[in-house]
């Protein structure tokens, strides 16, 4: 029997085999115990897919088993019960659920061998959690990072799980997506189902995208399954086999190596994102999940990334703490050092000026431009349109010792032309992005024009690029 010495939940399988009819008494055998467990975690939904396999001793005729969830999480609607081996000599007559007992069922197996099978119990519970975290480590030449992942699995579920293999299920499942198709309803009207349809539902849906194959438990299972990115509908995950098995008690949290330590080529990169990272020039370390890192063989959970560096000293230096998102094969990861004191960086607007005036005469539709020495009664028209032009300047000291690459993107709403030698492109209808190399000990100013139309010179919404020159 699996239980706890300090009166916490039991999970109990009870086999009693008949006999004989004649002899009118029952045999009461111990308890067999797990052979294998397999968790498959999934967190957004607080749902875990548990398979146990254990080996039973049945004789010839009917053989009630007994299941106890007492003082767990489990969801007895989940519970089910397989035959892993012998399936063509054993049958489950029926399940009952006792009024008088109301956290147990039997199963009455209908046998016609003597001897053992293997049995395979599924179901889902609660309260057991995973989350991520990586631990980084950049050389003193910034160029390459130790990278090494872990897992910690809590468990409040009410049971102790020895030697299990861990699953994690990584990115999204849209179980309302799956519910309406076992359901057969529109997606929107899920939520009009009943709560006990609603409730079996949501567990064959989970338990349709969480299956394992049966051969994953067992003896074999101390090897995992090839992992494997599923797409599905609105639903796109991963599930994610923790290598070797871990002893999970109720009430502890296990922290398991998720991924070895490797030696990551990474790039450094200097952002001025203001949406992102707020008005300031912040330091990227970059680099990338894929086969030429070392990574790349599986998406990375989502966690949290504690990043360090060799300080040349026989010591680390610590420079962040950062969460990131589901990382899939190929993407980058991304990670956000703040601003560097030994390089700065500020905005100079060096000019600025208007032209370009259009007024409309009043009590007409007529617009006339004016400039020079045109003149118009004041009393008869007022200005409808006009451009705003500015020059400004983004200087750029970099007092590190070796040379860094700046990436620099600048948003304006409205109707705009930025104008600039740096070679832009557009990131976005009205975001101009650019990139400039800036070497150790330089001062460099990278200038750009901008002309914003205004009023009836304003013809759409959206930036337009012109390269041109940039003097004072």
């Amino acid at each position: 029997m699996n239980g706890s010495s300090k009166g916490l939940a039991v999970i109990a399988l009870i086999v009693v085999s008949a006999i004989s009819a004649r002899a009118g008494n029952v045999d009461l055998s111990t308890v067999p115990k797990r052979d294998s467990i397999q968790l498959t975690i999934y967190n957004s939904e607080d749902l875990t897919l548990v398979r146990e396999a254990r080996v039973v001793t049945f004789k010839k005729g009917v053989n009630p088993l007994e299941f106890s969830w007492a003082n767990t999480l489990i969801d007895p609607t989940s519970v089910e019960l397989k035959f892993l081996t012998h399936a063509d000599k054993l049958d489950v007559l029926d399940t009952t659920f006792p009024h008088d007992k109301p956290q147990k069922l039997y199963w009455n197996v209908q046998s016609d061998m003597d001897g053992e099978a293997t049995i395979q119990i599924t179901y889902f519970t609660s309260g057991i959690t995973w989350a991520a975290d990586y631990v980084c480590i950049a050389n003193k030449d910034e160029d390459q990072m130790g990278f090494e992942g872990f897992v910690r699995v809590t468990n409040h579920s009410g049971e102790d799980y020895e030697d299990a293999q861990v699953r994690l299920v990584v990115g999204t499942i849209n179980l309302v997506e799956k519910i309406a198709q076992l359901a057969q309803v529109p997606m929107g009207d899920v939520s009009k189902l009943s709560e006990e349809s609603l409730s079996r539902f949501k567990v064959n849906a989970a338990k349709s995208m969480m299956d394992a194959p049966v051969d994953a438990l067992g003896a074999a299972s101390a090897t995992p399954q090839p992992k494997e990115i599923i797409k599905e509908g609105l639903s796109e995950y991963f599930i994610y086999t923790i290598e070797g098995t871990e002893t999970i008690p109720n009430g502890w949290a296990k922290r398991m190596r998720s991924l070895e330590g490797q030696t990551v080529p990474f790039k450094i990169q200097y952002r001025y994102r203001p949406q992102e990272y707020g008005d300031q020039l912040v330091r990227m370390y970059l680099l990338t999940n894929d086969k030429e890192s070392k990574l790349g063989t599986t998406p990375l959970p989502d966690g949290i990334v504690r990043l360090f560096r060799d300080n040349g000293r026989d010591g680390l230096s610590y420079l962040t703490q950062q969460q990131i998102k589901y990382i899939p094969i190929g993407d980058k990861i991304e990670l956000n050092l703040g601003p560097n004191p030994e390089v700065i960086f500020e905005l100079i607007k060096e000019r600025s000026s208007r032209d370009n005036l259009w007024v409309q005469i009043n009590g007409t539709n007529q617009y006339q431009q004016i400039g020079g020495t045109d003149v118009v009664r004041v009393q008869d028209t007022s200005v409808a349109g006009w451009d705003n032009r500015f020059i400004f300047n983004q200087r750029v000291r970099n007092y590190t010792s070796k040379p860094i690459d700046v990436e620099i993107r600048r948003t304006y709403p409205g109707h705009v032309v930025f104008r600039s030698a740096l070679e832009p492109k557009l990131f976005d209808f009205q975001t101009a992005q650019f990139q400039a190399r800036v070497a150790a000990g330089e001062k460099k100013d990278l200038k750009y024009g901008l002309v914003q139309h205004n009023g009836y010179n304003d013809k759409h919404q959206g930036m337009s690029l012109e390269t041109a020159q940039i003097k004072p």
